[in-house]
């Protein structure tokens, strides 16, 4: 099964979240917290508002930072995705 998202939604696949601080304390897993970094999975082919067309500025494959509170969690064959708005991508990692 494809997740496909429409209008100017992006699908991402979160990075894991680091198990130790760079100071090298270990992290208890309850305690991680997720990180705002993801992987760009698939990207929908963008909308019209308000007569414009919105073009997607994201592409798959990128790594970028969105929204700590946005999106939609999605579980599909085991794998666990998040559906955001490409407004809610705040930057891409380079």
């Amino acid at each position: 099964m494809k997740l496909v998202p429409l209008g100017d939604r992006v699908v991402l696949k979160q990075l894991e979240a680091e198990e130790t601080t760079k100071s090298g304390i270990v992290l208890p897993g309850q305690n991680k917290e997720k990180p705002q970094q993801a992987e760009v999975i698939a990207v929908g082919p963008g909308t019209v508002v308000d007569g414009k067309e919105v073009k997607m500025e994201v592409k798959v494959g990128q790594q970028v930072i969105y929204s700590k509170y946005s999106g939609t969690d999605v579980k599909l064959e085991d794998e666990e995705f998040i559906i955001v708005k490409q407004s809610d991508i705040l930057a891409v990692v380079e």
